[in-house]
């Protein structure tokens, strides 16, 4: 397991060290693995990004600007992101704002690699429902992340700033003035697809206690599938989110708990800020740059 401050530094010790990095942990479907798994030897890989599927996911136009949201519930704050052919999971924290890791917004090279250049906004698409059929759908207009995190753990959170407001969609909130704490219990959502997986859809997956943690990662026990990258780790039975899917050991079983790193929301106080004041209206090239957590 890697991240940006390399293996030696903060890296987790209940991870095996012939895990190898794949790059994005949970990034969806196909698109985000680039290491195959095997029964002796899982990967660990980015839990967000992932091929999207080929079929053809066109709404009306009235379904993409006027979703129904009589019947929206709290969970709908639970969105699939869909860049190209790469899947990944966010959550709505405003009405325009969308948390997610940073490895999922990011261009990949010609052998998968996470690079740091970050992708258009306009090309990140927010899929709204709980199931492979969207009910509404709507894209970014700004990215915000720190300078680092692109490879998973250190850094590994980003905020999308939407092309307009989703008044009247349940949002949740990021526990940003508190840090997690061990022994707490978290479980991941996200909408990942493992080999075992039937179809597409929002899942809670089985989490557990806070193993042990650095100044920006948690590390703990969790089942995570290809797609669930950036999908929120919640306080147990609350909306509260604490940190975003990162990093897992993978094995093709949703069953399985694996170790896995989730990136800590409260490390980051400063991506939340200026995702707001951009969704206010404030430029972004009018803001200092952000800087990673030291």
């Amino acid at each position: 397991m890697s991240d940006t401050q390399r293996p030696d530094s903060k890296r987790p010790s209940m991870l095996p060290l012939a895990m190898a990095l794949t790059g994005s942990l949970a990034m969806g479907g196909t698109g985000c693995s680039l290491v195959q798994k095997t029964a002796k030897s899982p990967s660990v890989r980015p839990a967000a990004a992932g091929n999207a599927d080929p079929e053809s996911r066109e709404l009306p136009a009235s379904l993409r600007f006027s979703p129904p949201l009589a019947i929206a519930t709290q969970d709908d704050a639970i969105v699939r992101l869909v860049s190209g052919n790469q899947t990944c999971t966010g959550t709505l924290i405003d009405e325009d704002l969308v948390l997610t890791a940073h490895h999922c917004v990011v261009e990949r090279g010609p052998k998968g690699e996470f690079l740091k250049t970050q992708r258009a906004p306009a090309s990140i698409e927010v899929e709204l429902g709980g199931d492979y059929i969207a009910w509404g759908r709507l894209k970014a207009r700004a990215i915000v992340a720190p300078p680092c995190g692109e490879q998973g753990g250190d850094g590994d959170i980003a905020v999308l700033v939407l092309e307009r407001k989703l008044v009247g969609v349940p949002t949740m909130k990021a526990r940003i003035g508190a840090p997690p704490r061990i022994g707490e219990p978290l479980d991941p959502v996200g909408f990942g697809r493992c080999a075992t997986s039937q179809g597409i859809h929002r899942i809670a997956r089985g989490g557990g206690p806070v193993r042990a943690m650095t100044a920006e990662t948690i590390e703990m026990f969790a089942s995570v599938c290809p797609g669930d990258s950036g999908g929120p780790v919640l306080a147990r039975g609350s909306s509260e989110i604490v940190g975003v899917v990162s990093l897992s050991a993978m094995d093709g079983d949703e069953n399985t708990k694996s170790a896995s790193i989730m990136a800590r929301v409260d490390a980051y106080r400063s991506v939340f800020a200026h995702a707001r004041m951009i969704g206010d209206g404030l430029a972004q090239n009018e803001l200092p740059p952000l800087s990673c957590a030291p």
